[in-house]
Order: structure tokens, then sequence, then C-alpha cells
């Protein structure tokens, strides 16, 4: 069969109009509509220059299909995903490119239920009748398209995890990178206490300030300078269909997006004892440790969300979280949100009565790592076998749920291929030992640039 570029494992991606293109949007709606066949499904699209005409293409194939639309306009992907489930969609598409460069764009799909469709539950299938033109005969009655901009259901489910009356007036720093984040963000801002100082807010898919992607360490510094000549309590940045957010304490010090999964774990933990959390397998002790002593049950997934989706589902898990910043939560569908997040740690620090370097700074001195660090290579299987290899007399925990995890008494490691990008990912943490976590970096760069 004819391989689509933009056809990926979990989503479509792809540069416009090389491998995404007004026409190829309507061959998806009429797959999409043939595959699954809906009755309607909810549509949305980011701020990139060229998701409007994706969005109407993708509209008039479902449409021509008769499917009925539910259209959300200028959104996040998140809001798709509560829209599925507010509206009893059998759908939701969102054609967004994320934090992907410009000029690139895609779309992310769920069936009903804001389950994902991914490779294994209905991609696949998708791009088989695009290639093959297999699709429906065109409705006699076209469907009809109703737009759905009014977000005060989804804004007031946000507001549903916190108090919001018990909140105090925090100045806190907000950079939506210009993307979907701004429009949105002000619709919950209004019914928040918090002194709020906007960057890059207005949602412009010319993308003035580069692409709103918070992983880019050039693009952390506005935030964390603005962060500090405030004063602020602290910081939060958004990608561009902001699923994922990024927290930034007082100092203006970025913080890992694995030391926040133990502490939103534990802040849930707190409402409701007793429940289980999902993991991914890069980095874990400090999960697993956080996770036992608020209670819970830590329960490892393979990285990927279509992977944590269907896990805390199938263990009916409160909260699944990804080092990558993707936090999902059962009670949005089993879905990631990038503004839950950021409103429960608010909260924590006020009941807590700490700021988020303090609530941080124990954690990583007992489970220092390396952050993600990422290599691109020529055969990542000589380089796996290698690693192994060189530690092998040392007896370690051997795991392979994702990659290969291998775990000695005072240090753990991951490395493993990515699922998007033609990267090799590696990941070291220690029990309290930073130097010991810079010397395994060593020690395994060493191998990778051997090979």
């Amino acid at each position: 069969m004819t391989k689509l570029p933009a056809f990926k494992a979990y989503d479509i991606r792809g540069i416009v109009p090389d491998d995404l293109n007004t026409d190829l949007a309507y061959k998806i709606g009429r797959a999409f509509a043939s595959e699954f066949k809906p009755k309607n499904i909810v549509i949305g699209h980011d701020i990139r220059l060229e998701s409007p005409a994706l969005s109407e293409a993708l509209c008039n194939g479902l449409m021509d299909s008769g499917v009925d639309i539910i259209h959300l306009g200028l959104c996040g992907t998140e809001e798709v995903y509560f829209g599925t489930s507010h509206y009893h969609a059998d759908g939701g598409i969102m054609v967004t490119a994320s934090h992907n460069p410009k000029g690139h764009n895609g779309m992310k799909m769920v069936s009903k239920g804001s389950q994902p469709i991914s490779g294994d539950s209905g991609l696949k299938a998708i791009e088989t009748r695009v290639v093959n033109e297999d699709y429906i005969e065109q409705s006699s009655t076209k469907g009809t398209l109703y737009s759905k901009t009014d977000k005060s259901a989804y804004i007031d489910h946000l507001l549903t995890y916190i108090e919001v009356d018990k909140l105090p007036e925090f100045t806190i720093v907000v950079n939506a990178g210009n993307g979907a984040a701004g429009p949105t963000f002000d619709q919950l801002a209004e019914k928040l206490p918090f002194n709020i100082i906007r960057l890059h807010h207005e949602a412009d898919g010319n993308f003035p300030h580069g692409v709103p992607n918070p992983m880019i360490v050039d693009n952390r510094a506005i935030t964390s300078e603005t962060i500090v000549a405030n004063n602020a309590d602290f910081g939060v940045a958004w990608d561009g269909d902001f699923d994922r957010c990024f927290l930034f304490d007082k100092d203006g010090h970025f913080i890992e997006g694995y030391y926040l999964v133990g502490l939103l774990a534990e802040t849930l933990l707190k409402k409701h004892p007793g429940e289980k959390i999902v993991h991914d397998p890069r980095l874990t002790w400090n999960t697993i440790d956080q996770v036992k002593q608020a209670g819970g049950v830590p329960i490892q997934s393979k990285t990927g969300h279509a992977f944590i989706k269907e896990r805390m589902r199938k263990e009916d898990a409160i909260y699944g979280g990804e080092m990558s910043a993707h936090h999902y939560f059962r009670d949005f569908a089993y879905c990631d949100s990038g503004m839950i997040p950021w409103l429960l740690i608010a909260e924590l620090m006020r009941t807590s009565g700490k700021s988020l370097s303090d609530l941080i700074k124990a954690r990583m001195q007992a489970y220092p790592c390396s952050g993600e660090l990422n290599y691109k290579v020529k055969d990542s299987a000589k380089i796996l076998a290698a690693v192994q290899e060189k530690y092998r007399a040392e007896n370690p925990v051997l795991d392979e749920t994702d990659g290969v995890s291998l775990e000695f008494a005072e240090w753990r490691m991951n490395i493993r291929l990515s699922n998007t990008e033609p990267l090799l990912r590696l990941n070291i943490e220690s029990r309290g030992d930073a130097e010991l976590v810079q010397q395994k970096v060593k020690e395994i760069e060493a191998i990778i640039y051997s090979e």
C-alpha cells in the first residue's frame, strides 16, 4: 500500500502543502466518515495560518458524507476532547501541529467518548481508505455545521478541580507563545483572583516570537526574566495547542516535567485516597515514591498518549502523567489538559503554604535526573545492545516496557527510540547523587558516539 507521509503512529502531521493540503483534508473527512460512520463530530483548529482552510476542507468531506459538524472554531486540542464527551458526539478532530515548526500542520483524532484514534485503532484504516479512495457514497442529505464557540461549559469544568474561593491573589506570568491558549485563558482568568502578566498573548499564526514550544530552551528566557522582574509567584507557558503546560518557580527556574507528575499525583491523592496513578517508564523513582507515600498505587505504562489513556481506562486510574508535560485526568475523559495542571499546583501552593520551588526542591534532591537527552543516530539497535552489554556484569534489573530500562541500586536509566521523531532518547536518575547522574550520562554518551 502507498504510504502517505502525513500519517504517523498517533496522528496526522506534515508540511503544508507537500504532505498535507486541503485536498487531502477533504479526503480524510470522507475516509473518517466511511470508517467510523459518525452521525456528528466535533471539529476545532489552532491558530496556524493554514488551519482554517484545512478545517473547512475536512468539514466539507465529512458533511458530504452526511455527518453533522459541531464546530468549536479556534480552540485548544483539549477543548475538542472535552467537546466530544460533553456533546456526546461520535468523534472529534483537532486541526493542529501543536509545537511543530511554522509551515507544519496536522490532525489529532478521537472516537466516541474521546478515545484516541491511533495507528491500531483506526488511523491506518483511514489512510488505507484515502489511498484506495474507498469511501461510502456521498450522502443525498449533506450534513449541517453548527457553530459552538461558547467555552463556558469547558471553563466551568476546569474550575471543578479546585476551590476558587480559597485561592490567594497570586501574581502569575503566562506565556501563550502566540498560540491558541490566549483567548481561552482570558475567559478562564475572569473567574480567578490572580494578578496576571501576559506574554506573547495574542493568537497569531505568524508566530512573531518563534514557534510556541517551551521545550526550546531559548524560548524560556522571557518568561523567567518577567517572573523575576515582577516578583511573581510562578509562571506558566504553553505549546501551540496548549495540551501541555510548563511551569516556572518564583526564581524563574524551569521545572522539569518529571517532578510535576509526582506533585500532581500527590495533590489528587489527598482528595482521592488510594487511587491508581499511571506513569511512563522513562523516569520513575520519584513518582513511585511520592505516589506510595500519598497512599496511591503507581502503575507503569508504555510512553505515548494512546498507551497512557488505554491503561488509565483499564485501571480506572484517576491521573496519568508523562515527564514530557502531558497530564491526563480521569474526570477529563482520560485526556490530557494543559489548563488543569497549573490550576491544581496553584491550589496546592495555597493549601501547603509553600512556594513551587519549596514543593519541588526536596524531590529534586532526592531523585536528581538528567532530563531527556536526544541523539540522532544511525543504528539504534546496535547502540541499545552495546549499552546492555556494558552493564551486563552488574546484573541490573531489565525492563523492556518501552525501549531498555536498566535499574541498579543507586541509579537507573531508560533509553528508547522516539515514537514521533528519528531520535534516541536517554533519561537517567539516581538516589540523591547528581554527580553520579552526570557520570553515567558521559559513560552512555561514549557508547552512543562510538557506534
